[in-house]
């Protein structure tokens, strides 16, 4: 027989007990599937954690970005008996400059945790190294920096992504060439597109011989009149048969062939945003490729609960489904209907 302060300094890890009183008390809390009640320890305690979320600002609820805060939201009020706190922050996708301000808001918050979307790849590193140095846990959400030492990755395999995009539109244009659209700024400090391009390639440069011939084009600023005349010329010159849009404004393409009648085009895009479904219905778009990004939301909150309040091991990487919706399947996919 042993006390109960012999227990509690195994559970604990706290104080001198002989090793093989602990193995059998580790021995007997395994078999019993004992889990600590975390309730009543944070009750008993009056703390709170506070969390802080960095993502791009939605212009409106059809937005992307709209869908993890939906996800987030959700588990934090599930989360509400244990005090637990979200303060939002947001930037905007073509300044980098609203990320170094939003990040510096945060880390004057001290929070318990930060979930984060590392858009800006320079800026979310110098962001990281502040983490780091006030030893503040991390998760990233739909594109990740490897080995920054993230406490865990949600979203999709980008590379990967990009390797289904290419695989599809290989297998529906027979010939013909293709070309990659990036609707972004700064190309380059963009880690997730970049990835999604790469695997596209790949996908070509090892299965497709010499049937297409790959062309890759940016458009920085739609608000600029003069880029779907640009885009245009571009698709008649190379002799552009399939597109693949590396983010969630394919539907810009789609207003693009409406407007000059380029329905022959084969087109690839990403995410369920409203306007994309619309041409995905019409037979404009032909893919969109989703990731589930209110589950992302969702997850992402969760891993940093586990690890900061339960004190639970979590794994690194929980890589979202790769999607392929097409207009058959749209309306049992719940985004939609939301």
């Amino acid at each position: 027989m042993v006390s109960i302060g012999t227990v509690d300094r195994v559970l604990h890890n706290r104080g001198e007990v002989a090793e093989s009183t602990r193995n059998r008390i580790l021995g007997i809390i395994k078999d019993l599937d004992y889990q600590p009640n975390f309730l009543a320890s944070t009750l008993a305690s009056k703390k709170s954690a506070v969390f802080a979320t960095l993502l791009p600002k939605p212009p409106s609820a059809h937005e992307y970005w709209y869908k993890p805060v939906v996800g987030i939201n959700k588990r934090i009020s599930e989360l509400s008996q244990y005090g637990i706190e979200v303060k939002p922050f947001t930037f905007s996708q073509t300044d980098p400059l609203s990320f170094i301000s939003a990040s510096n808001q945060v880390l004057k918050l001290l929070p318990d945790g930060v979930v984060f979307a590392p858009f800006f790849k320079k800026e979310s590193e110098s962001f990281i190294n502040h983490l780091k140095e006030l030893s503040i846990p991390f998760v990233f959400i739909d594109s990740e920096i490897k080995n920054a030492g993230q406490l865990g990755y949600i979203g999709q395999n980008s590379y990967q992504s990009g390797l289904v995009s290419g695989k599809l539109l290989d297998q529906i244009l027979r010939e013909g060439n293709i070309l990659t659209i990036h609707f972004a700024r700064e190309m380059d400090n963009q880690n997730h597109l970049v990835q999604r391009e790469k695997g596209f390639y790949d996908w070509f440069s090892k299965n497709s011989g010499d049937n297409h011939k790959l062309y890759t084009t940016e458009v920085p600023d739609t608000t600029d009149p003069e880029w779907m005349e640009r885009v245009r010329q571009t698709i008649l010159d190379k002799n552009i048969k399939g597109i693949f849009v590396t983010n969630s404004k394919v539907f810009f393409i789609g207003r693009l062939i409406e407007k000059f009648g380029l329905q022959y085009l084969k087109v690839i895009g990403h995410d369920l945003l409203k306007e994309n479904i619309g041409y995905l219905k019409k037979d404009i778009v032909h893919f969109l490729i989703c990731q589930r990004p209110e589950e992302q939301g969702y997850s992402a909150i969760n891993k940093i609960f586990r690890h900061v309040v339960q004190k639970r091991e979590t794994g690194n990487e929980n890589y979202s489904s790769i999607d392929i919706v097409i207009k058959e399947n749209v309306d049992y996919y719940k985004e939609f209907k939301q």
